[in-house]
């Protein structure tokens, strides 16, 4: 890891992260994500991690690294598409590819509110390591979960008050966190 002058590191923004916090934060989202470009696990699995080994080759360039990644992801999934478009099946019969020429609506989220939506799944799971153990734990029962106080009540032991009072104070410093990172809520 290259050493920064001390000019140097007022130039970045705050916040900056490793390559090994990236992706510790980012695999499984941008997996998610190229997975739902490309539809093939494996095709999805090879793009991200090219994307994070271009990443490596020139870190030190790269201003806004969450981006970066999602848009080369993005810009893979759209050269494989191109490439696997070139390829035509001999069981295609022209009626279909006229009907889904018609129907050429994509009701998925465009490609940049895709990316902020996933970073910010990121993000929110970064405040989360922030908390402590019960905490986490609260927060996956209510909401991975989707049980209600009583519930977590019965299953933690705690009262189901202390059990809401928790739950405030773990997302009141989820939501500073956030706001430290730079999220608006």
């Amino acid at each position: 890891m290259a050493v920064m002058q001390p000019d140097e590191a007022s130039a970045e923004p705050p916040g900056c992260e490793t390559i090994e916090e990236l992706f510790a934060a980012l695999e499984s989202p941008l997996l998610s994500y190229a997975l739902r470009l490309v539809g093939e696990l494996s095709v999805a699995e090879d793009m991200v991690q090219e994307a994070f080994m271009k990443l490596q080759a020139q870190f030190e360039k790269v201003g806004a690294p969450r981006r970066w990644l999602y848009r080369t992801v993005h810009n893979q999934a759209l050269n494989h598409r191109r490439q696997t478009n070139k390829i035509v099946r001999l069981n295609q019969r022209r009626e279909g590819s006229a009907q889904a020429s018609a129907d050429a609506t994509d009701p998925q989220p465009l490609p940049d509110e895709q990316i902020a939506r996933w970073e910010g799944i990121g993000l929110v799971r970064l405040s989360l390591e922030t908390l402590d153990e019960r905490s986490r734990q609260l927060i996956r029962l209510k909401f991975n979960e989707g049980l209600s106080y009583r519930e977590i009540s019965t299953r933690t032991g705690l009262k189901v008050g202390y059990v809401g009072y928790l739950l405030h104070h773990a997302l009141k410093s989820i939501a500073d966190e956030l706001a430290k990172l730079g999220v608006v809520p």
